[in-house]
């Protein structure tokens, strides 16, 4: 499977991070956390998200799969 992970860094720290396999925001600072509750409970930012992953990254997964087998 694909994992997407989606990362908001500043100052090198990261605060917030959205991982498809868990499907929701998990903060990592005081700001990042507060962030996570109110996208969670965003149904529209969720999605936004997990159609990057079908849009993006399963697009791109495919054609890279197949790059590879046409050079075996």
């Amino acid at each position: 499977g694909i994992e997407y992970i989606d990362s908001y860094v500043f100052n090198m720290v990261e605060h917030i991070r959205f991982n498809s396999t868990v499907g929701r925001y998990v903060g990592y600072t005081e700001h990042g956390v507060k962030n996570a509750e109110a996208w969670n409970s965003d149904a529209g930012i969720l999605g936004q998200e997990q159609a990057q992953l079908e849009s993006y990254c399963k697009h791109n997964a495919a054609n890279h799969y197949s790059a590879i087998l046409d050079k075996t």
